[in-house]
C-alpha cells in the first residue's frame, strides 16, 4: 500500500509544487524518488509530531498542501491536540497518513500497533477518513485526498497487501463499493482486512452461503445508505477491521444501524477491547484476536446459527 502512496503523491507533487511531504523521520527506502524528483517539497520534521502537525497547519494556512508521513500510532494520538486545534478548528488543508495499520508493526509491541486512530479522528468535525484495502484503492484515495480541500486522514498497511480489484474501480468519497454479491448475509470491511473478508466469503460460499461483501474505503464521511440497503436486502450484517471494536467501522455501521431501527442479526469483528498480552507478527496477532479466517468463519457460523 505505502508504494502505491508513494508513487501517486510523487506524480501529483511533479504537477502542483504547492505539496509538501513532512516525515517524522521515516520512509527511509520508501521517499527517495520523491526527494530525487521533487527536493524542494520535503521535509524532514524529526522525531517531533506536534511539531510537525503544527508546521503543516502554517503551510497549509499560506496555501500549501502539506502532508505529513509517520508510523499511525505517533501521526494521530501523539500530536491529536494540534490535529485538532491547529488543523481541524481551523478547517485547513493538511493530510495526514499513519503506515502500519492494525498490527502491521506486530513485534514492535503496543506503542506500534493501530487499534485506535479510526476511532480517535471519526470525532474531529471536519476530518475525512480514507481505509483504503488494497493498492487499486490506495491509489484512488490518495488521489481524492490531494484534490479534496481540507483535512483527512490516510490509513495505510505496511507493505504486501495483494490487489482484490484487478479491473480498478470507481471510487467516491463516502461510498462502498460492492465485491461480491449476496444475499444471504453481508460483510462489510475495511484497510487490511478486506482481503481476509474475500477469503472467508469464499469459504463460506463453499457452504452454500451467499456473501455480499462491501469495502469501506471512507469511514467518514459513510455509506449509510449503502448500510441500510444491505439491512433491507440480507437482514445479517457483519463488519470485519483491524482495529478495536470500539470506535471504528463497526461502532459507524452500528450507529446507522439502530436509527434505522430494522431488524437484523448484527456482528461486530474487530480486535477486542484488551491490550493483547502475546506480541508477535501480524498474523499471529491476528489469530491471538481471532481475526484468522477460519475463526471468523466460525464466529460468523455461530451467531447465524445460534440455538
Amino acid at each position: 500500500m505505502r508504494i502505491t502512496f508513494v508513487k501517486t503523491l510523487t506524480e501529483f507533487a511533479k504537477k502542483n509544487p504547492q505539496v509538501i511531504l513532512l516525515t517524522g523521520d521515516l520512509g527511509f527506502s520508501v521517499f527517495e524518488d520523491f526527494i530525487q524528483t521533487c527536493p524542494n517539497q520535503f521535509i524532514n520534521a524529526g522525531i517531533a509530531e506536534q511539531n510537525m502537525a503544527g508546521m503543516a497547519a502554517g503551510l497549509a494556512s499560506e496555501g500549501k498542501i502539506p502532508v505529513i508521513y509517520s508510523i499511525i500510532p505517533f501521526v494521530t494520538m501523539r500530536n491529536f491536540e494540534q490535529i485538532r486545534n491547529d488543523v481541524c478548528y481551523q478547517n485547513l488543508n493538511v493530510k495526514i497518513v499513519g503506515v502500519g495499520a492494525g498490527f502491521s508493526y506486530g513485534p514492535y509491541g503496543h506503542t506500534h500497533h493501530a487499534l485506535e486512530d479510526i476511532g480517535i479522528l471519526r470525532t474531529l468535525a471536519n476530518m475525512t477518513i480514507f481505509c483504503p484495502g488494497d493498492p487499486v484503492e490506495v491509489q484512488a484515495t490518495t488521489k481524492a485526498m490531494l484534490q479534496l480541500k481540507g483535512p483527512a486522514y490516510l490509513r495505510l498497511g505496511k507493505a504486501g497487501e495483494p490487489v482484490i480489484h484487478p479491473t480498478g474501480i470507481h471510487f467516491q468519497i463516502g461510498k462502498g463499493i460492492i465485491i461480491e454479491k449476496g444475499n444471504d448475509l453481508t460483510i462489510i470491511a475495511t484497510s487490511t482486512m478486506v482481503y481476509r473478508a474475500l477469503e472467508v466469503a469464499k469459504q463460506l460460499q463453499s457452504k452454500n452461503i451467499t456473501v455480499r461483501l462491501v469495502s469501506m474505503p471512507t469511514i467518514k464521511p459513510f455509506d449509510e445508505e449503502l448500510i441500510r440497503q444491505c439491512v433491507k436486502e440480507t437482514k445479517k450484517i457483519f463488519t470485519l477491521e483491524e482495529h478495536s471494536i470500539i470506535g471504528g467501522l463497526g461502532s459507524a455501521v452500528s450507529e446507522v444501524i439502530a436509527e434505522y431501527g430494522k431488524p437484523v442479526v448484527f456482528k461486530r469483528i474487530g480486535v477486542p477491547d484488551r491490550f493483547t498480552k502475546v506480541i508477535g507478527k501480524q498474523d499471529y496477532m491476528r489469530a491471538a484476536n481471532g481475526l484468522e479466517v477460519h475463526q471468523i468463519v466460525k464466529n460468523i457460523l455461530d451467531t447465524i446459527y445460534v440455538k
